[in-house]
């Protein structure tokens, strides 16, 4: 069950104790919190999970809806700004930097958000929207906009500045 502590461990050489993670670190307590919703949405205690999710979220800055499925060991850095919407799916030994959207497109009832897959690591500040599916293993750079399927091993960045000479 806490594997998230362990990744975060074997990730961050910054990270001197599980309980240092733990209770310092807003990314593990954010999915602990999110255990939790998600098991109190998935038997239909809808408010309840929505009640944990938002204590979640004012005490971490990550929003992550309790609708959302999340594989194991995920790593959220740093996180304040992460938003991770109802039918988003992560897979398994994923890393998310701060400032990260995984939204949607639609308003209707159905799969709106993005599907990713295993090991993809996605850069600060990076929008994924829509019921799009980032393959296993894909990089996603910072600030990148992706509202189309990521093939395995794919990469997607952002468009680069242009530097203006006076």
């Amino acid at each position: 069950m806490f594997d998230f502590l362990k990744a975060y461990r074997n990730y961050d050489p910054a990270a001197k104790s599980y309980a240092e993670i733990f209770f310092l670190y807003p990314g593990p307590r954010a999915l602990f919190f999110h255990r939790i919703s998600h098991a109190l949405y998935s038997i239909g205690l809808f408010f309840l999970a929505r009640l944990v999710a938002d204590i979640a979220r004012s005490t971490t800055g990550i929003e992550i809806h309790p609708g959302a499925v999340i594989g194991k060991r995920l790593v959220i850095d740093h996180g304040v700004g992460c938003v991770i919407g109802e039918t988003a799916v992560i897979g398994d030994d994923c890393i998310i930097f701060h400032g990260v959207t995984l939204g949607g497109l639609k308003f209707d009832p159905v799969k709106r958000h993005p599907t990713i897959g295993n090991r993809v690591l996605i850069g600060t500040g990076a929008k994924i929207l829509g019921p799009i599916h980032i393959g296993d293993d894909a990089k996603i750079g910072a600030n990148a906009v992706v509202m189309k399927d990521v093939p395995a091993h794919g990469v997607r960045v952002a468009p680069m500045a242009i530097e203006v000479s006076k």
